[in-house]
């Protein structure tokens, strides 16, 4: 069902709506986790590193494309706020051009530079081709995982945070499941795993798909909305063009990390990889809040209630604040519990991933209250449409990221490799804040309260 974020207590709603977000968010790490779990379990370190360091590429290319399927539902929830349903369409038709578009050129460029870019970044040679492998998988099936993060990203426009996660719950059974099958019935080792996650991932897909052809009437077309329309295809790249490109600078500068990270070997290589794996569920609650924030915002900003703008920010913020402060002791008291679940303790290398593993978790772990703020005003920002401040955020980060790899990781070793996030995460916070400050008395002097926002 379709879910109006203009009515009703701000906390309320925005809670109501992130809760299932939270579980989806978890079920796609689960995705990654799975993957990486079983192959550690079931094949070596060695395996496990290959696949740990895909990870930075796998987020730019990934983050890349679901960042521009978040900034393509932001005016279908601008349209659905205002309640245009016909306007709503015609940006849902045009998304699907951009995004379809986007597909081709994405796979195209990503299976001819995989291996390249996996030797520029100084990838120990006994795990290339492993690593290799793993992402020609996850390539070659970009189109399962735009089209259902595009059709996810038109129900959360609706309000509709709950049916893809039913539909991802199902998927990521199915997805251990494959994995099991492709790594010990027909031992295609990591690339198997790839191939489980693009199954289960294109599934989820279809099951969206044909969800919304049955449910929502709302979602009949007529012929005239089919049209390729110039305006709506500049507003659709204008917001999510700057947002996909911001998850790619992000990107970078994690790539950037990952290349300084591997010249200390797979053991190091494992380790980060691990706990990076353990954080990114640990802090998913407070990424779903923030995504939760861009549909919250787009709708309110539909409907010209700038003033529950400004309560949701306050409320989400706050909410965000006090999780971050149960991540960073979830980490503290039983992160090195979940290391476990990633290598057998039979395995040579176990006592060193873990000791590592741990610190790492514990040092970043200080400072979630500002990927908190982070998550919540970057996507805050982006649903009122301002998508270039987040993207110039996004720059920034990636010149803290730098700049750590540069000075602190050759200063400190492992203690440096833990504080280039956080360093990346203060530079962010600091332009984030001062943005939202500056979009919210602009918006305020441009849409009187109450004001149906001309879309």
């Amino acid at each position: 069902m379709t879910k109006d974020m203009t009515k009703g207590r701000p906390l309320l709603l925005i809670l109501g709506f992130c809760i299932p977000m939270v579980f989806r968010n978890i079920l796609q790490q689960f995705y990654n986790l799975a993957d990486t779990a079983i192959v550690g379990q079931c094949l070596n370190s060695d395996a496990l590193a290959a696949i740990g360091l895909t990870g930075a590429v796998c987020f730019l290319v990934v983050g890349f494309a679901m960042g521009l399927c978040t900034g393509l539902s932001i005016p279908v929830a601008q349209a659905y706020g205002a309640g245009d349903m016909k306007l709503m369409r015609k940006y849902m038709t045009n998304a699907v051009y951009i995004a379809s578009a986007v597909c081709v050129v994405l796979t195209v460029a990503t299976l001819v530079y995989c291996r390249p870019l996996l030797r520029l970044m100084d990838t120990p040679e006994d795990i290339l081709d492993m690593s290799a492998s793993y992402l020609y998988v996850i390539f070659a099936g970009l189109a399962a995982t735009i089209l259902y993060n595009l059709l996810a990203g038109f129900l959360r426009a609706m309000g509709d945070s709950t049916t893809p996660l039913i539909f991802l719950a199902v998927s990521s059974v199915l997805n251990i499941g494959l994995d099991f099958l492709m790594i010990l019935v027909f031992h295609l080792g990591v690339m198997g795993a790839g191939l489980a996650t693009v199954l289960a991932q294109g599934i989820s897909a279809v099951c969206c798909l044909y969800y919304m052809y049955r449910k929502f009437p709302v979602l009949t077309f007529e012929r005239d909305e089919f049209a390729i329309r110039p305006e709506h295809v500049a507003k659709l790249c204008g917001i999510s063009l700057p947002m996909a490109f911001q998850f790619s600078i992000t990107a970078i500068g994690t790539i950037i990390l990952q290349t300084a990270i591997n010249g200390f070997g797979p053991d190091i290589i494992a380790s980060v990889s691990t706990a990076q794996k353990i954080q990114n569920v640990v802090c998913g609650p407070m990424e779903s809040m923030g995504i939760t924030m861009a549909t919250y915002c787009g709708q309110n900003l539909g409907a010209g209630r700038i003033d529950r703008i400004r309560q949701g920010l306050r409320s989400s913020n706050l909410t965000a604040l006090a999780y971050s402060v149960l991540a960073y002791l979830f980490n503290y008291f039983l992160g090195q519990y979940f290391v476990y679940l990633f290598l057998s303790k039979n395995d040579p290398a176990f006592a060193v991933i873990l000791e590592y593993a741990v610190r790492y978790l514990k040092i970043c772990g200080l400072f979630y209250p500002l990927l908190a703020v982070l998550f919540v005003l970057r996507n805050s920002l982006q649903g009122m449409g301002y998508s270039f401040l987040p993207m110039s955020a996004g720059i920034v980060e990636l010149a803290a990221r730098v700049f750590a790899v540069g000075v602190l990781v050759s200063a400190y070793g492992f203690v440096g490799i833990s504080l280039a996030s956080p360093v990346a995460w203060v530079a962010a916070d600091v332009l984030l804040i001062s943005a939202t400050v500056w979009a919210m008395a602009k918006l305020s002097r441009r849409v009187p309260d109450g004001a149906v926002q001309r879309l």
